[in-house]
């Protein structure tokens, strides 16, 4: 991951006096990553993600439910760990769409807080996509003006609309400002809990029950496009697309015939619409049991992938960018990016004062 290149205030102050860490509660996932700070960005040191599935059922009965609260304590239990053997001294922590959906989730977030002492912020869309723009800024191209950042979640999916500028005195690198932003209703567990209840794990979907899937979603893209003349834009030549989610990570280590999933290989990969699209309508023909005998999709994402490959048809579709750049990155990256800036402020504060 790289990001910031110049230190702020030397090697042992700033961002390089801290261990670093951000936890993303997502609807499907919880997500740790602990760093420290480089000269490119910043070191993992200790990671930890696990499918907790707690919004599991929100969509139908507006609550958490508490088989889900249980495995996503467990799995904050063992985040909470790694914090503390890693001696963070810097931490910021989120909470998405399940917890702002759930009439439960502020409760949620106070039992989290006594059981593990780990506090959440409960973050809004708009939050969502600048920490996403923060995380996948570099991978942008500074000679096109303008990009759509496409974040597909378990409960929702936020799509940004970016103009894009280069970096005075940093050639290659680009400076990005957010335009506007949507948040659009259905993630791949939202979108599977509604359109596919009680569909036999052995039994494809139908195509009618696909079509509709992306249907739903590009009838909640138009106006967005409409409202910010994407698509002329796009048929300009102005516009670069870049997809953050595991839905979209999947679908590039398909494409690349990966028999294990390899995030140096993903992050950064570019794949052509016209691929996505075929590989979407491959995947859209088989049942669950057939999807989880797929290298990198397996019994973790196979009940979601469909949901996801909807999804992601629906942008492509909609948009008709040539090529979707990858990005295996997201809300904590960006979450660490801030944090580094903020050290480095303070300490640039505390030595104007020191003088």
């Amino acid at each position: 991951m790289t990001g910031e290149s110049t230190p702020k205030g030397g090697w042992h102050s700033g961002r390089f006096a801290h261990t670093f860490a951000a936890i993303d509660l997502g609807t499907n996932n919880c997500r740790l990553l602990v760093a420290r700070a480089s000269v490119e960005g910043f070191e993992v040191i200790d990671a930890y993600s696990r499918p907790v599935r707690l919004g599991e059922g929100v969509a139908l009965s507006g609550s958490l439910c508490g088989e889900a609260i249980e495995r996503t304590l467990h799995a904050l239990g063992v985040c909470a760990a790694k914090i503390d053997r890693n001696r963070v001294t810097r931490a910021r922590h989120i909470a998405t769409e399940a917890c702002r959906r759930a009439c439960n989730g502020e409760d949620f977030l106070g039992m989290v807080k006594a059981r593990t002492g780990l506090s959440f912020d409960l973050i809004q869309p708009a939050e969502e996509a600048r920490l996403a723009l923060a995380s996948c800024e570099n991978l942008l191209d500074p000679e096109i003006p303008f990009a759509l950042l496409i974040d597909i979640g378990g409960g929702s999916t936020e799509v940004s609309w970016i103009r894009v500028r280069p970096r005075p005195g940093r050639p290659g690198c680009a400076t990005t400002e957010l335009i506007g932003m949507t948040s659009v209703p259905w993630g791949v567990v939202t979108l599977t809990e509604s359109c596919t209840p009680g569909q036999p794990r052995e039994r494809a979907l139908s195509r009618a029950c696909y079509d509709d899937m992306v249907e739903r979603i590009q009838a909640d893209l138009r106006s967005f496009c409409a409202s910010h003349q994407i698509a002329p834009a796009i048929a300009r030549g102005e516009v670069q697309m870049i997809g953050a989610s595991g839905t979209v990570t999947t679908i590039s280590a398909h494409h690349q015939g990966l028999k294990r999933y390899n995030r140096t290989l993903v992050d950064g990969s570019r794949i052509g619409r016209e691929e996505i699209l075929r590989i979407c309508d491959e995947l859209s023909t088989l049942s669950v049991d057939q999807l989880t005998h797929l290298p990198c999709i397996g019994d973790d994402r196979a009940d979601l992938a469909l949901a996801g490959g909807a999804i992601l048809e629906a942008v492509c579709r909609q948009w008709a960018a040539p090529v979707v750049r990858v990005a295996d990155r997201g809300l904590r990256e960006g979450v660490l990016m801030d944090l580094m800036r903020q050290a480095d402020r303070e300490a640039d504060q505390l030595c104007r004062r020191s003088h």
